[in-house]
């Protein structure tokens, strides 16, 4: 019962921080006409953002007691620095298009 509260805890969380990211990214990318075609990058950086944030932090906060483990420092370091790369990545392609 504990695994099945878990999940529905994380595709909550999923879902809420994932549609209040996407309407902040989707303002921003909203600018420029041709950063907008690029916005499936600032979902990706979403989805890895909620990743690290959920290894790191909300596991130890749920339902579930199951052993779980924190990123390493590295991998959650280079995991964050992929996940900035991919949301400026849609403004260094307007100025490489324009």
């Amino acid at each position: 019962m504990r695994v099945m509260l878990e999940l529905v805890r994380v595709i909550t969380l999923f879902i809420t921080l994932g549609f209040l990211g996407w309407m902040l990214i989707e303002n921003i990318y909203a600018i420029n006409e041709t950063s907008e075609h690029f916005s499936w990058m600032g979902g990706g950086a979403l989805l890895i953002f909620f990743f690290v944030l959920y290894r790191n932090k909300l596991q130890f906060t749920g339902w579930y007691d199951g052993e779980g483990q924190k990123l390493s420092s590295k991998l959650s370091v280079f995991l964050m620095v992929i996940a900035l790369l991919l949301l400026v990545t849609p403004f260094l392609m307007v100025l490489l298009i324009n």
